[in-house]
């Protein structure tokens, strides 16, 4: 005799079974009493603005509607239990948070780890918010005005906190492992002059960086950072204080953006008879040329993208100067924190150092980037890294279900020597749109010795991948609904 076959009904179904039963019970109930013992009659005449088939239908619609519900419920916390393939490899001293369509899953305590290049969507968020998408950098020149196109006495080339200002060589130059994109032509500026009159230049160039204060690097960061990772740092950078021709990076970068500029003026036919240098302009000087950047909304992009360290520090120093009057570190900062409070992400043990993510000193948990991630505007998601397409993630994800879908914040940090504290970090943070258009927004902080070789972090990431792929396993939110 064959057995007959079990019907397995999915626990949404039997959630919803089990909402219906105090109702079944008071129905029966209310057939069990005797007329009179009913206190109020339920009058079930139709009013005038009441159609039969809505009361008909009232009960049919409130389960349509509890079902969506019940469904994202069970779909979210099956995805906090399939996480601990994730949480299971991490280390103590690792945070993971994720939220779906801004809801949080309850996942394991959130530690405050060292957050690397992810503090970089801090500065976007607080950036946007601060200065507006659509804000723009303007480097100008200045001088006396030409007679028979010669400025008699010396030009200044006045920084205006453009981190993306170039020559047009430098993004074709190789000497980025991302080369910079969007960037301001210094070619441009130079042209500008010319078609403004200006045919040579009788005394110097001097650059002028006093937007900004003149803390061109930051003592918190670690040994081989200053001058390769990151820095100097000033109003008027350009080609991140490369010039042309120079293996080496100025030392002052103002000085270093006068001299490029030099370069710039004789490509297009302007001699300059004096050197460069560092200077101000007089009162009575005019201004000769201008030339101004891509909208604040290309500059993140590139900043998050490429991981810019100067852009971002560049950017904390505007932000100060336009919430506090100074363009300092410490006032950016203080600006940013101020931005994401108003945002309502939750600051809770928030140690923030640089814009870069360079110090190892900082500190977040994971759930403060998640909160910045649902609360930012659409510009900072935009502007993210997508898996195997763009910047940090061009390689990452290649194939499978996250290319093209997932978009990220990378972040690293070797903090050699490996034995010691503070612990290496690998950093992932962004969204992920699943399948039923709900919206992931995840952080993962690792931090542990080597956890910065492919080998130790690897398998972490495509575990996260891989459970976020499957989001949602049951029925989705537009499945359950009428």
């Amino acid at each position: 005799m064959i057995a007959p076959k079990r019907v397995r009904l999915h626990p949404v179904v039997v959630l919803a079974l089990i909402a219906l039963l105090p109702v079944t019970m008071l129905v029966g109930l209310r057939l069990l009493l005797p007329e009179e013992s009913v206190a109020t009659r339920v009058d079930l005449t139709p009013s005038p603005s009441v159609g039969p088939y809505e009361i008909a239908s009232r009960n049919v619609m409130s389960f349509r509607r509890a079902a969506p519900e019940l469904s994202g419920r069970s779909n979210r916390t099956e995805l906090a239990t399939a996480l601990q393939s994730v949480t299971s490899q991490m280390a103590p001293t690792s945070c993971l948070s994720m939220s779906v369509d801004g809801v949080p899953l309850p996942l394991s305590a959130d530690t405050a780890a060292i957050p690397a290049s992810t503090v970089k969507i801090l500065v976007a968020s607080a950036a946007i918010d601060v200065l507006g998408a659509d804000y723009t950098f303007t480097t100008r020149v200045v001088g006396s005005a030409p007679v028979d196109g010669v400025v008699n006495g010396d030009i200044v080339l006045i920084g205006g906190g453009d981190p993306l200002l170039s020559g047009d060589w430098y993004p074709n130059s190789n000497l980025d492992r991302y080369p910079v994109f969007g960037h301001t032509s210094l070619d441009g500026l130079a042209r500008s002059l010319l078609a403004n009159g200006v045919t040579s230049i009788a005394g110097r160039v001097l650059g002028d960086g006093s937007r900004y204060d003149d803390e061109w690097y930051y003592d918190e960061w670690g040994a081989g950072v200053a001058g390769i990772e990151a820095g100097p740092i000033d109003a008027l950078l350009a080609n991140d204080a490369r010039i042309e021709g120079d293996g080496y990076r100025a030392s002052d970068p103002a000085a270093g953006a006068a001299r490029e500029f030099i370069q710039r003026l004789n490509s297009v036919g302007i001699q300059v008879s004096g050197g460069s240098g560092v200077g101000s302009p007089p009162a009575d000087a005019i201004e000769l040329a201008r030339v101004t950047s891509s909208s604040l909304s290309v500059v993140i992009t590139e900043m998050l993208q490429n991981s810019d360290n100067n852009t971002a520090e560049m950017l904390v120093k505007e932000i100060g100067l336009h919430s506090n009057g100074n363009g300092s570190r410490q006032d950016g900062l203080a600006a940013i924190q101020g931005s994401l409070s108003s945002l309502g992400v939750d600051l809770t043990d928030l140690q923030l150092v640089d814009g870069s993510g360079l110090s190892n000193t900082a500190m977040l948990r994971c759930q403060t980037l998640v909160d910045t991630l649902t609360a930012s505007d659409s510009a900072v998601i935009d502007g993210l890294a997508v898996a195997g397409v763009s910047g940090t993630l061009s390689s990452i994800f290649t194939e499978g279900p996250m290319t093209g879908a997932l978009k990220a914040k990378t972040g690293t940090l070797g903090n050699l020597p490996y034995d010691q504290d503070p612990p290496a970090v690998k950093a992932l943070a962004g969204e992920y749109v699943a399948r039923g258009g709900e919206t992931l927004s995840f952080a993962l902080v690792l931090n542990q010795s080597m956890v910065n070789d492919q080998a130790n972090y690897r398998p972490i990431w495509d575990a996260l991948a891989s459970t976020m792929a499957q989001y949602p396993t049951g029925p989705t939110a537009s499945e359950m609904s009428p």
